[in-house]
């Protein structure tokens, strides 16, 4: 039986416009689908366009030099990317909703925890005060927080970082969105506080059959939450594949490279392989395949020519001329 779209992104271009009218491709025309109730890993080294692409779903480009000049998002039928901005707001917070890498800086320092759960509870339903403090309490409690009460009436200065993690999870799960979209959100925590928080996403990712974009850098997170993953590189989707298939046999150098790089208990592996350079700048691309001068299979042809994303089967796709010459 397939599976039903939840959301659909299409041909999704975002550029960064500077005052000379010059711009740069954050985001290259990628194409992807997010079913219901699955855990969707978006992987890549930083500056991948990982973030912008979030973003870009989110609408959340508005105050920055950001502009998407092309593509569709289409989230339950509606596309984002033409909606009126009224509309939007409305989904936001609602239909789907974002963890931020930083709770710290995503959270408003001037606020308490309680007037910020409630601004959000009641923009997206008909409670009252009184129904939606009882709610934010709820919440607090449904992600393991002691002594709601007490929490609500907190400042996030006063919270530490799971513990404002935690409460950045009940803000956006408290109006029970059908996506959520989680931008590194154990970053900035340590690993016993990250263990719990992700242990804690999916447990209400099962109970509210929810789906989530997890997007991370981090290769044993992707393992342990994800059905399916996408790697990006240089703002392309280069590799999409079912988890196990990704892991068992990844097709794109740049996938080898990342999974190579992961360290291996008990592999007796004194240095660890890592990829040569780093990430073109965005205003000055390689020409043809954008991995090209950090791959050691590269040819002329890959110098020259972009490859396409081609379905490999199984599930998987890879923008690889090698793969496409067999």
């Amino acid at each position: 039986m397939p599976q039903e779209v939840l959301l659909s992104v299409k041909n999704l271009r975002t550029e960064f416009f500077s005052s000379k009218k010059s711009s740069v491709t954050a985001v290259s025309n990628i194409s992807f689908d997010i079913y219901k109730g699955e855990i969707l890993g978006l992987v890549g080294e930083s500056g991948c366009g990982k973030s912008v692409t979030s973003l870009s779903i989110m609408q959340l480009l508005k105050d920055t030099p950001g502009k998407i000049t092309n593509g569709e998002v289409v989230l339950d039928g509606v596309d984002l990317v033409k909606a009126p901005a009224e509309d939007v707001r409305k989904i936001r917070g609602g239909k789907m909703s974002m963890i931020f890498q930083e709770p710290m800086s995503a959270l408003n320092p001037s606020m308490r925890i309680d007037k910020q759960m409630i601004e959000t509870i009641r923009l997206h339903s008909d409670m009252t005060k009184e129904q939606a403090l009882a709610h934010a309490a709820d919440m607090l409690k449904k992600v393991g927080i002691p002594d709601p009460p007490r929490v609500l009436k907190n400042y996030p200065h006063q919270l530490s970082g799971g513990m404002s993690q935690r409460v950045m999870i009940a803000m956006a799960m408290s109006c029970d969105p059908k996506l959520l979209i989680a931008d590194e959100p154990t970053t900035a925590l340590d690993v016993t506080i990250q263990a719990q928080i992700l242990d804690l996403m999916k447990k209400i990712q099962k109970e509210e059959q929810s789906s989530i974009l997890l997007i991370t850098h981090d290769l044993g997170v992707v393992a342990e939450m994800c059905s399916r993953v996408i790697v990006m590189y240089a703002g392309k989707i280069v590799e999409e594949a079912p988890v196990e298939v990704l892991f068992g046999n990844p097709s794109h150098p740049y996938t080898q490279g990342l999974i190579a790089s992961v360290p291996k208990l008990g592999s007796g592996v004194k240095v660890l392989p890592s990829i040569p350079g780093s990430v073109p700048d965005l205003a000055s691309m390689p020409k043809g395949c954008r991995f090209a001068p950090r791959c050691k299979y590269a040819t002329d042809k890959c110098r020259e020519q972009e490859p396409e994303l081609i379905d490999l089967g199984n599930d998987q796709k890879c923008r690889c001329w090698l793969k496409q010459e067999g």
